[in-house]
């Protein structure tokens, strides 16, 4: 891995961690609450690629393991990676991979509709397919339920996915992955 490729998948890790600030928005009927920090995960995976958003989302993962404040509402350390959160919070690298595995196959055409499909499909639902049943088996309710529960993120991930989406459209002539593909 390169010193830039450390750098970036560093920057997005603290970017993620800084996406915490923002107040969590509890559901009520779900014991996890609605971050901004699926944003980073889908700008990781929309901008960095596969492989550095997934190295970067570990990170993240490490550092909280650490203990560092780095989860929504200032929280961090191994009770809330075993916590009602953790299937979403360990889903989070898989999606940046997924997300960034996408996005380079639509590279050379990208488009802002793409990224954002990319973004929803494995940034929301597959985040939710993953957290939900892990959240159920946390808080013994049924899975669907939890499953049922987590279409309340549904309206803000939307909205995640478009600024994303935007955001890795007008940022793409300086992506890594624009690097990677020129450099072929």
């Amino acid at each position: 891995m390169r010193t830039k490729e450390m750098v970036f998948a560093a920057l997005f890790a603290a970017f993620i961690g800084a996406l915490a600030l923002v107040p969590p928005i509890p559901l009520g009927f779900i014991p996890v609450p609605v971050t901004a920090q699926t944003l980073g995960v889908m700008l990781a995976g929309c901008f960095l690629g596969r492989k550095i958003a997934g190295i970067s989302l570990i990170l993240f993962i490490v550092l909280v393991a650490l203990g560092l404040p780095m989860l929504s509402g200032g929280r961090g350390g191994l009770t809330y990676l075993i916590g009602p959160s953790a299937g979403y919070i360990f889903s989070w690298p898989i999606a940046a991979f997924c997300i960034g595995w996408a996005t380079e196959k639509v590279w050379g055409k990208l488009k802002i509709w793409k990224v954002f499909i990319i973004n929803f499909v494995f940034g929301a639902v597959l985040v939710s397919l993953i957290g939900a049943p892990v959240m159920a088996m946390i808080t013994h309710i049924p899975v669907w339920t939890a499953l049922v529960g987590a279409v309340g993120f549904l309206p803000g991930d939307c909205i995640k996915a478009i600024i994303a989406a935007v955001v890795a459209v007008q940022l793409k002539t300086i992506s890594p992955i624009e690097e990677k593909v020129n450099s072929l």
